[in-house]
């Protein structure tokens, strides 16, 4: 039987962590790290979103900027509003809330925010420096995924890992994080031939592709860790997640719940990515 990952519990460690940190900051350099957060529109679940993150800011001790602009601002508007952001010397880091407006490009707003103040880690610079092994931001839940493995004592040296899903986002620099553990890692996505075969090979299974009920238990190594990244709505309308709970935990050895899993964690790594662009900022002046 699957113990379970509390990744509500491991977040609160890891504000705390931050939330000890931030006196300290504001002494050395005479202000706190801020987090500026732009929000475009009115989209029910970003807005829930945006509200968690400013809420774990203030929790930590840390600014926070919350800009609500409107769902018809213009693509140029919105960048005018980074570029603002990226040459404000008291604001660390930036976060534009996805997904944007179908008349805004994303990768352009993405690519807007500098480097060194995108705590969501999905500049090119970031990402590049993730494949290439440098110095680079995160993103915050594959950072999440590593702590919550961290937590648990997993040993990923020459173990086999899969990651089902490849987005941006999750699939791809999880898989890259696990591969700098040493661990064997297998990336499974929607043309995989027998997914089943594929993820029962797994000591170690993320599942990030936002199906609901994806991977069921037979498809899990007995004593496999699971990491269930999914956030859909079943048919009664209830969170779940991308593996099926019921017949998943069984198998088992440490699996994280959907939800009270991965989410929260996302959200405080977030802060922890806040810390860091606040250090690189103080470096550069």
């Amino acid at each position: 039987m699957g113990q379970i990952i509390d990744g509500k519990a491991l977040s609160q460690v890891v504000k705390d962590e931050v939330k000890a940190e931030v006196p300290a900051l504001e002494a050395k350099y005479g202000r706190k790290p801020c987090l500026a957060v732009i929000i475009v529109g009115e989209n029910p679940a970003s807005q829930v979103y945006v509200r968690n993150k400013v809420k774990a800011a203030a929790y930590t001790g840390m600014e926070s900027r919350l800009f609500e602009l409107p769902s018809d601002i213009s693509e140029e508007a919105l960048l005018q509003q980074i570029a603002i952001l990226n040459d404000d010397p008291l604001t660390d880091g930036i976060l534009v809330q996805l997904p944007l407006p179908g008349h805004i490009d994303e990768e352009k707003v993405i690519d807007a925010i500098a480097r060194e103040k995108d705590v969501d880690g999905f500049h090119p610079l970031n990402v590049a420096g993730l494949w290439l092994g440098k110095d680079c931001i995160v993103p915050c839940t594959p950072a999440g995924i590593m702590r919550m493995l961290d937590s648990i004592g997993v040993e990923l040296k020459g173990k086999n890992a899969v990651v089902v899903g490849r987005s941006n986002i999750v699939g791809k620099p999880v898989a890259k994080l696990l591969l700098d553990r040493n661990a064997t890692v297998t990336i499974a996505h929607s043309r995989t031939g027998d997914l089943g075969e594929v993820c029962r090979s797994a000591d170690v299974l993320v599942v990030a592709v936002g199906k609901a009920g994806l991977v069921t238990g037979d498809m899990i190594k007995p004593g496999a860790v699971v990491i269930d990244v999914g956030m859909n709505r079943n048919a009664e309308g209830k969170l779940c997640g991308d593996v099926d709970y019921a017949s998943a935990e069984p198998v088992s050895s440490w699996i994280t719940p959907v939800p009270g899993g991965v989410g929260p964690m996302t959200i405080a790594m977030l802060m922890k990515n806040t810390i860091a662009c606040f250090l690189s900022h103080q470096k550069a002046y």
